[in-house]
């Protein structure tokens, strides 16, 4: 298999690695969650950070910080999985799009289930999330429930979705923690955002076809 090196599925995974190993190896990852994290509590006005990143840039930078090794390679890997494949089908700006979209609504569904957090969200899980759900749907079969295709695909993304969540809350709570481990709401969100853009961005590429 060719690598293709102009690749933003590679690119996207060297700088996100590359910062995060410059923070995780000198041990800097408390000082940086806290600066370039997404923090609930400062999107809600309540508090100041004056040496942060800016709020409106942190669900961007919150991407570049992970909280161990384990944390970055199990990402990484899940990108370079799903991120090249679904660049084969929507193309790369296609990627691109679902990338720091599932990145912003991630951040946005933290922010409404915990609108007062303090602990700072890390991790680009949020907006791998919204790739994994593009290719779950570009991959995946759906069911032939019914005669019309529509409803078949409208199904398919429904039970898409439906098993995604119940898999993060489930995974919480076999960690302890209520169904909120995890970034849990992040998680969710960005697969559904995935799953929601899929079918615009393909025809958006082939729309000249």
């Amino acid at each position: 298999m060719t690598i293709n090196w102009r690749s933003p599925t590679i690119a996207i995974a060297a700088v996100t690695s590359i910062i995060s190993l410059l923070i995780l190896l000198p041990g800097y990852q408390g000082l940086a969650a806290g600066a370039m994290g997404f923090i609930p509590a400062r999107a809600s006005g309540i508090l100041d950070l004056s040496s942060a990143v800016p709020v409106l840039l942190t669900p961007f930078s919150c991407t570049l910080v992970h909280g161990g090794l384990l944390h970055l390679l199990f990402n990484m890997m899940m990108l370079l999985l799903c991120g090249i494949a679904v660049e084969r089908v929507l193309g790369a700006q296609g990627l691109v799009v679902i990338y720091l979209v599932s990145a912003v609504t991630s951040a946005l569904a933290q922010w409404a289930v915990l609108p007062l957090g303090v602990i700072p969200v890390i991790g680009a899980s949020g907006a791998i999330s919204g790739v994994i759900g593009a290719y779950a749907l570009s991959f995946g079969r759906p069911k032939q429930v019914s005669r019309n295709p529509s409803i078949n695909r409208l199904i398919h993304i429904v039970w898409l979705a439906v098993a995604w969540t119940v898999l993060q809350i489930g995974v919480g709570y076999a960690a302890g923690t209520e169904g909120m481990m995890l970034a849990t709401p992040a998680h969710i969100a960005g697969f559904i955002t995935g799953l929601l853009l899929q079918r615009p961005l393909l025809l958006w590429r082939y729309r000249s076809a």
